[in-house]
């Protein structure tokens, strides 16, 4: 299968990279990050979410950083939403597109979100009725497709059965998510088969995590069976928590060099996508972990 021509990155560092980091990082800077990530040509970017402030502190102000934000013509700045609360408050915010969650392993259902994966559709089934109602984009996640910190290795089959119900409730795009990173190609690329099975190509999405130092490899043997959207994090925010220690989001300035060098088309400009992942970096007082990042702060200087 052929390379496809043009990728569309989804940047999900504000709200996937920042509530998994241990600071809360002040509204004004999130708004000036997301503004930096859409001058740098990105045509969507996960905003924040609504979610209780009690487990996810860090995503409290999401509805401040949406009313602060100049939204550039062209982008969509989307949330997640856990439930109808999150809807009402969503709604409120203006926002043209929203996400939810599920998982592929029944052990990581109940963790994360108290429920098994059956019932957890069920939840979602009236947010999706609303945002239909609404006019608003749907779009669906699924954690653990490659393994489970609880359960180890997932079926495959089991994440095209939870993909297949997100395409049913309305998602137009699913993202399939590698949770702790632990994938490898050949795993990613049966997943993807079988779940391409119960769901077209055109309307899956990658998210890695780089864990294990697999994560670009993991997205070009995604690119090769067909997958043409990818989500990643600007300086690769985001830990991993449920590997102590481990790197967390794939980095998007690596993801973008990668596709670069590849001739993929983003639309992405890299310098500038570089420059809001030192933004970002500085507020948190730490180094980017991404490498391409690196490298080329250590050629300019």
């Amino acid at each position: 299968m052929k390379l496809p021509r043009q990728v569309r990155m989804v940047e999900v560092g504000p709200r996937d990279g920042l509530q998994n980091e241990a600071q809360i990082v002040p509204a004004a800077t999130k708004i000036a990050l997301i503004e930096q990530l859409a001058d740098a040509g990105h045509t969507m970017i996960e905003a924040g979410s609504f979610v209780s402030p009690k487990w996810i502190p860090q995503m409290a102000d999401t509805a401040e950083v949406l009313a602060g934000l100049k939204r550039k013509p062209g982008v969509i700045y989307s949330v997640l939403v856990p439930n109808m609360k999150g809807f009402a408050a969503a709604l409120a915010a203006g926002v043209e597109e929203i996400a939810i969650f599920a998982a592929a392993s029944e052990s990581f259902s109940q963790r994360n979100i108290n429920c098994s994966i059956a019932e957890s559709l069920e939840r979602f089934a009236p947010v999706a009725e609303a945002a239909r109602r609404h006019g608003l984009r749907l779009r669906g996640y699924i954690s653990c497709v490659v393994d489970c910190p609880y359960d180890g290795p997932v079926a495959p089959a089991s994440v095209a059965g939870v993909a297949a119900g997100l395409l049913t409730m309305g998602c137009y795009e699913i993202s399939l998510g590698d949770t702790i990173g632990t994938g490898t190609p050949g795993r990613v690329q049966a997943m993807i088969e079988r779940v391409a099975e119960a769901v077209p190509r055109e309307r899956l999405a990658v998210h890695f995590h780089d864990t294990y130092g697999q994560a670009l490899a993991n997205i070009l043997a995604s690119l090769e069976r067909g997958i043409a959207a990818v989500d990643s994090s600007v300086a690769g925010l985001g830990g991993c928590p449920y590997a102590k220690g481990a790197s967390g989001n794939v980095a998007s300035e690596d993801v973008l060099y990668l596709l670069n060098g590849l001739g993929i088309r983003t639309g992405v400009d890299l310098g500038r996508l570089a420059a809001a992942g030192r933004f970002i970096s500085e507020a948190l007082g730490r180094e980017p972990a991404s490498k391409v990042a690196r490298a080329l702060a250590a050629k300019a200087a």
